[in-house]
């Protein structure tokens, strides 16, 4: 626990004092003493919070695709976008008593039971996360109508006990939370997908009562020894019936090719590396594919790649893409991926691709 510093607080609260008394000053001087008063309340919160041990659920969404995107557009139509994105979440994280920790550019960090403790926390955070994911179907309507191709966001789900107050000083202080659940919270959100919402096996079990849950995986997170199983939510029942949409790409026909090569980049970070590497498609579905690497790839990683359906556009070069599985096969490397962003263009062309050979199967 951090010690009240009562001569800190006390100094704080009589400059505070002072400067209320001196308001029939001039514009220059009340704009410097609306700046100490600013110090002051700064100065006085920072040593008033105590730290404490508080059980909280911690969300974090994270858009796909929105790197990919800024490739294509100004700095000020992103900005726009993110706004317009930021703008809506927060409407609906502030509705279900969500406290924002943080943006991280397009990732949002919520706390739901901090700073003020509530015995629905957990229910609130899942309904919360089903209804950001329902109205990105309104955030895509509108940057639609900009020219911009739609967005998706995954989240991730994890509760635990934290250490919560205010770090800082007496400039500066922020109410956050720190721990290894900050952290497991964070992990969990990098393997959602787009459209996904994920649940650590914590927050499962505290709601498995009111839930439904779709796939079950174990994954191997930094930081953790073994594996940790995450569970993809889909549906809950309180504190009212709420069901998370499912992604078209997700629903979509599936088929073998071959003879398909493409041209694939790793990615580190938001920058695409130099060097290409050549694979091989083995079936491809309006959301992903499954491809041979001649390189071995890091489940969850991010690649770029240049595919050719079609003589006569020989390459499809804006397509980003998460790596879900890898096995090894004959020397190789067989992986499963799923299209975190792929431009309009790109998008039909795939579509009429596999919805030629699937008209060309049923005959």
């Amino acid at each position: 626990m951090q010690k009240l510093d009562k001569t800190r607080l006390t100094e704080g609260l009589l400059a505070l004092f002072e400067a209320r008394q001196q308001l029939s000053a001039s514009d220059a001087e009340q704009a410097e003493l609306r700046a100490r008063i600013g110090r002051a309340i700064d100065l006085a919160m920072a040593n008033t919070q105590e730290m404490d041990s508080r059980r909280v659920t911690i969300l974090f969404s994270d858009l796909r695709g929105f790197t990919s995107l800024a490739e294509k557009h100004s700095d000020l139509e992103m900005v726009a976008a993110l706004n317009r994105y930021l703008e809506r979440m927060t409407e609906i994280i502030v509705r279900h008593g969500g406290t924002i920790d943080k943006f991280m550019g397009d990732a949002i960090m919520v706390l739901f039971g901090a700073p003020i403790a509530r015995d629905d926390y957990v229910e609130q955070a899942l309904a919360c996360a089903i209804e950001m994911q329902l109205a990105m179907d309104d955030v895509n309507r509108k940057n639609q109508a900009c020219g911009m191709a739609p967005l998706y966001m995954g989240i991730g789900i994890n509760t635990g006990d934290v250490v919560a107050g205010h770090l800082g000083s007496a400039l500066h202080s922020e109410y956050t939370v720190i721990g290894d659940q900050v952290n497991l919270a964070s992990r969990v959100a990098a393997h959602s997908l787009r459209g996904q919402i994920l649940l650590s096996e914590n927050t499962y079990l505290l709601a498995r009562d009111y839930i439904e849950t779709d796939d079950i995986n174990e994954v191997k997170v930094k930081g953790k020894t073994g594996s940790i199983r995450i569970y993809e939510l889909r549906s809950i029942t309180r504190p009212r019936p709420l069901t998370a949409p499912r992604r078209e790409m997700r629903k979509s026909p599936r088929v073998n090719i071959v003879d398909v090569t493409l041209k694939f980049q790793l990615l580190r970070g938001n920058s695409v590396l130099q060097q290409e590497h050549l694979g091989q498609v083995i079936d491809i579905s309006y959301g992903g594919m499954q491809l041979v690497s001649p390189v071995p790839l890091e489940p969850f990683s991010d690649i770029k790649i240049a595919l050719s359906l079609s003589l006569v556009e020989p390459d499809l070069s804006e397509i980003y893409a998460k790596v879900l599985r890898v096995s090894p096969v004959n020397g190789a490397y067989k992986c499963s991926v799923e299209f975190t962003y792929i431009d309009a263009k790109a998008s039909l062309m795939i579509k009429q691709f596999i919805d030629g050979i699937v008209e060309l199967n049923r005959c």
